[in-house]
């Protein structure tokens, strides 16, 4: 059975979103006491000391570092078959430039601390900006939650690039920004896995859309 290009997107970016949700977790039974999930930051799980003397490498960062490069990978490939099924320029957009900072992410972990920081900032603003542009493509009542997903993590983002914790630390806060993301992008791949292939049919054919 030829499976369609919604379809595919959707088997790649759930397989990659809940991959890395996956890997992160183990990432973190790994470094048992060494990590603290509210005072560490996420990226702490992928640092490794060959550039840095003074810094303290922890047993996950080879599985963090590869597992978010793969989401990233993921995310790009799901990206170019969302375009040939939907032709929405922005939202496929969107969501490649969060694939690339993933992807550097794990290429550039916190050791090259002005690469990492930048990609970082990329892979959580257009990930949050991808979430809220899906409704254009999404069924009901998906569309609905997406721009809420989307918009609780931008501000999140804000809250944690001005220096707020909320209490629960700069983890649990850099976590607020993550994970509604992440778990959107397991939603939008089953949602997108689930789809009736006959429907977009039409739209392989149309001329691309912002």
């Amino acid at each position: 059975m030829q499976l369609s290009n919604q379809k595919i997107a959707g088997i790649i970016l759930f397989v990659g979103s809940f991959g890395f949700i996956l890997a992160m977790q183990v990432s973190e039974f790994i470094d048992g006491a060494s990590y603290n999930v509210a005072n560490n930051y996420i990226s702490d799980l992928g640092t490794y000391c060959a550039t840095n003397a003074s810094c303290i490498e922890l047993p996950s960062h080879n599985l963090f570092d590869i597992s978010i490069f793969l989401l990233g990978l993921a995310i790009a490939f799901g990206s170019y078959f969302l375009y040939r099924a939907f032709r929405n320029r922005f939202f496929s957009g969107l969501l490649i430039l969060s694939g690339i900072g993933a992807m550097g992410v794990g290429l550039f972990p916190e050791n090259y601390a002005a690469e990492h920081e930048l990609f970082s900032l990329v892979v959580f603003l257009f990930g949050g900006l991808a979430a809220i542009a899906a409704y254009k493509i999404e069924r009901k009542p998906l569309n609905y939650f997406s721009p809420i997903i989307g918009m609780f993590s931008i501000l999140m983002l804000v809250c944690f690039v001005a220096g707020y914790d909320l209490g629960i630390g700069v983890g649990g806060m850099e976590r607020m920004v993550a994970y509604p993301v992440l778990l959107w992008g397991v939603g939008l791949g089953a949602h997108m896995i689930a789809w009736d292939e006959e429907i977009h049919s039409s739209l392989a054919s149309a001329p691309p859309s912002w």
